[in-house]
């Protein structure tokens, strides 16, 4: 049976993103993943965990890659480096030092096209996988790429949305409170359960959620 599933914020953590999609939900050829975005900064193995995704998909996993809003800050500084200091205060100098480089105008060209060829949201039967959230104030939520990257909510009206069952990361959130979502059939559900966050009670975990059973997988 063909599995779907969802990893929320990786942020460089890439033992435990290793450890959960090969030991944890052991991924097949036949399942469905969606990474959330955030795949950088902050922690020190961005460019493994990257370099772990690329070798995914050429094994023909179907990974599905949407775009977060520490991808975007990489590439904002890419266009313009004047950018670089709201990035770095991000945790992009961990990015940098992952890639073994000063300046992301250093990065192969491999990796460049990597960042810039991320999805924005992705559709799929009742479910609308995004980084973070959307604009349920337009008449097209799907034209605002600034809030699929940056603004989440807790629930939608939008006609467009609203009978969709919407995954995002972005936030981080306890495990514990990411079970009762699912618990409590939430519209929305947040998979960022902060694994940089290992000096806060109850984070510290990446999470990976199967939408069909709502299994949770932490590691």
């Amino acid at each position: 049976m063909k599995r779907l599933f969802a990893i929320g914020d990786i942020h460089g953590c890439f033992d435990s993103l290793q450890e959960l999609v090969e030991n944890q939900i052991q991924l097949t050829e036949n399942d469905k993943l969606v990474l959330l975005g955030d795949y950088i900064d902050r922690g020190d193995k961005s460019k493994e965990v990257i370099d772990y995704i690329i070798e995914l998909q050429a094994q023909r996993f179907d990974v599905v890659l949407l775009k977060g809003n520490h991808e975007v800050l990489l590439l904002e500084t890419f266009e313009d480096e004047k950018n670089k200091s709201k990035w770095i205060q991000n945790g992009g100098l961990e990015t940098l030092n992952s890639f073994g480089i000063d300046s992301i105008t250093d990065i192969t060209l491999k990796y460049l096209e990597f960042f810039k060829n991320l999805k924005n949201y992705y559709s799929f039967e009742k479910f609308l996988f995004v980084h973070a959230g959307f604009n349920d104030k337009i008449l097209n939520p799907f034209n605002d790429t600034y809030s699929m990257v940056w603004k989440s909510q807790n629930a939608y009206l939008n006609p467009l949305l609203s009978n969709k069952t919407i995954i995002h990361g972005h936030r981080p959130i306890t495990v514990d409170f990411c079970k009762k979502q699912i618990e409590d059939k939430q519209q929305v559900i947040n998979v960022d359960t902060g694994c940089v966050c290992k000096e806060k009670i109850g984070y510290g975990k990446l999470t990976a959620i199967e939408l069909y059973s709502k299994k949770l997988f932490s590691i």
